[in-house]
């Protein structure tokens, strides 16, 4: 934590990159904000020559070439975070650098898209994807930004195919069903600086197109959060594995197929004695259910039990009953 007050003689480095897809739009705001509050700010990339240490505070801001050299990044980062105050803390840059931490959120009770993991030289990458039955899917690199490597394509597609193999011939690769709100309505992200909420705003595609960045031609728009966004935000920020200085929590709007997530619970019972069975049965279906629900209830309490029902009777005085 910073102790000393800001002023003239203490320098802040604005983290960037070097090399990068596209050109940091905003940065240069925030060093004109800080300076009439008596601060310098210098906007420096990651991988250039610095004392890093003469800086009192070094601020990760848009480093947005870091996903090409991963291990060089984080390298620096540790290096960096242990010879002044760094934000954000090293733990969350590193949690933060790979997708699998959609993999935490989903432990954490947080609702993700379903997603298909596949690890770097995977060899059965494609037949995994095909044994997921998924129609119009997404690919991309579990190690990116702003898109870059993904493909929204057909997964019985060959050019699917060979986006697949070519990634995983790279690096760890996630694939997603394609989530048709997203080019409908594009995503909310929600802002948080100290853990306070501060905005919210809602990225929308291009018409025609995905992806929500402004290189595609994406558009920025204010945004009113709902009780339901600020929960599940709120949920998401639980799982971070240190506090944050700033955090940004995207959402999509997602219905999962019920056919594929429903869970099937079927009874059978029996007895020698000269009585109906049916409650029985009803009760165990019942039983089984409340108990799947009261195991999984931290990952989702809105399950819904429905369509119980007797399917068939066999025996006793009414004989032989199916539905």
């Amino acid at each position: 934590m910073i102790t000393t007050p800001m002023n003239s003689s203490v320098r802040i480095a604005l983290v960037t990159g070097a090399s990068m897809a596209k050109p940091d739009p905003e940065s240069h705001l925030l060093v004109a904000a800080l300076a009439r509050r008596g601060i310098v700010a210098e906007l420096v990339p990651w991988d250039s020559a610095q004392a890093w240490a003469s800086y009192r505070l070094v601020v990760v801001r848009t480093p947005w070439d870091y996903f090409a050299r991963l291990d060089e990044f984080l390298a620096w980062a540790r290096h960096t975070s242990a010879l002044t105050d760094f934000v954000n803390p090293l733990p969350v840059i590193e949690w933060n650098s790979h997708k699998a931490y959609l993999r935490e959120l989903q432990a954490g009770g947080v609702a993700t898209v379903p997603t298909l993991w596949l690890g770097r030289g995977a060899a059965d990458a494609v037949t995994q994807l095909r044994n997921r039955g998924w129609d119009e899917v997404v690919v991309k690199p579990a190690v990116s930004i702003g898109a870059i490597g993904a493909l929204r394509a057909r997964a019985a597609d060959p050019v699917c195919a060979r986006h697949v193999e070519q990634l995983v011939a790279e690096g760890d690769v996630m694939i997603q069903p394609f989530v048709a709100s997203v080019a409908a309505v594009g995503e909310v992200s929600l802002i948080y600086f100290g853990g306070a909420f501060s905005h919210a705003i809602r990225k929308q595609p291009a018409p025609g197109d995905f992806r929500v960045q402004d290189m595609y031609g994406g558009t920025v728009h204010a945004h009113a959060p709902s009780a339901a966004e600020f929960d599940l935000a709120a949920r998401a920020l639980t799982c971070l594995p240190a506090p944050t200085a700033y955090a940004r929590v995207d959402l999509v709007e997602f219905e999962l197929d019920a056919a594929e997530y429903a869970i099937r619970c079927t009874v059978t019972a029996e007895t020698v004695g000269r009585t109906g069975v049916e409650m029985e049965a009803l009760t165990a279906v019942n039983v089984g259910l409340l108990t799947i629900y009261d195991m999984c209830k931290a990952v989702d309490r809105g399950m819904r039990m429905e369509g119980i029902q007797l399917l068939e009777k066999l025996g006793g005085k009414s004989g032989h009953w199916k539905a």
